[in-house]
């Protein structure tokens, strides 16, 4: 990144800022700031737990505790200990703080229309266009991947996920203990690696590096969440793995794939792996794929 980028990265920050009222204690008309009156929205007429609150809004725990704790008082929301988990606290609007929430909504639909209205049609085509794209984008890099347990309840999230996916895409169905192994203990270091995708907090993806001999690694659970799928994190995935296999000495990486995941190989194809003899019996295998000559990524 040079100075240019991230100076127009600051621009961009000003003139959102500026043109959409969050730098003042009243945003919206709501007698509050944005960051109060943003909470209040985000629990919305259905309520929702703490945890959640905290990761849609990327808040710490003690910042957003002294946001509820001001709602509260004001006789806004209120909270107690979900019903389905004791661990976790759900909040919810009380009648005062529904309305509240109407009054914001018309406000902020009537901010949108003021950002719209004045364009020609054209214009307004352009612009929710590149809104549409910086959204995409900023999600993107809201995404975070990191070494993980593979035993852990987010994990198995993800990896049964995985299955139920290629139980639906498969022509024969699927059956994990039929497929070569990839247990827990396979994918932990050194035997091999383990990463976890998180956006907002949440598990989107996962994919996992199992160590073999004569300095050859296998690739096996690539899978992205279809919620999550368009923002690069299968690319982010492969990377971490390949820099990963680097690290630690590997000088071949492959992985075996179904004629029905077409959207894997050509990640695959176009990151330099190529189709080769099979190197394995898998019996949901169609084609296998070899990549030598790991370098680090510039």
């Amino acid at each position: 990144m040079d100075t240019a980028q991230l100076q127009q990265v600051r621009r961009f920050n000003r003139t959102v800022t500026g043109r959409i009222g969050v730098l003042s204690d009243d945003y919206l008309g709501s007698g509050r700031a944005l960051g109060e009156a943003r909470l209040l929205f985000e629990i919305g007429r259905d309520g929702a737990n703490v945890r959640d609150l905290r990761a849609r809004l990327s808040l710490d725990s003690g910042y957003l505790s002294r946001l509820l704790r001001s709602l509260e008082k004001q006789g806004l929301a209120t909270s107690q200990r979900a019903t389905d988990d004791a661990r976790m606290r759900r909040v919810t609007l009380t009648p005062k703080g529904r309305k509240e929430w109407s009054v914001l909504d018309r406000h902020s639909q009537e901010l949108a229309v003021s950002l719209l209205a004045p364009l020609g049609e054209r214009q307004r085509e352009r612009l929710l266009a590149a809104m549409a794209e910086v959204e995409r984008l900023l999600r993107a890099s809201s995404v975070t991947i990191e070494a993980a347990d593979p035993g852990t309840a987010d994990a198995r999230l993800c990896i049964e996920a995985y299955f139920r996916e290629l139980q639906e895409r498969f022509e024969t169905g699927f059956d994990p203990a039929r497929s070569i192994s990839a247990s827990p203990a396979e994918l932990v270091p050194p035997a091999g690696l383990f990463l976890l995708a998180r956006l907002d907090g949440q598990p989107v993806g996962c994919a996992a590096l199992k160590v073999e001999g004569g300095r050859v690694g296998e690739i096996k659970r690539m899978w992205v969440a279809l919620s999550a799928r368009g923002l690069g994190i299968a690319q982010r995935l492969l990377d971490a793995l390949e820099e990963h296999a680097i690290g630690i000495g590997l000088k071949v990486l492959r992985l075996d794939t179904n004629r029905s995941l077409s959207e894997a190989r050509a990640l695959y194809a176009r990151n330099g792996y190529v189709e080769i003899a099979p190197y394995n019996d898998n019996p949901y295998a169609d084609h296998w794929y070899e990549k030598r000559g790991l370098r680090r990524r510039k």
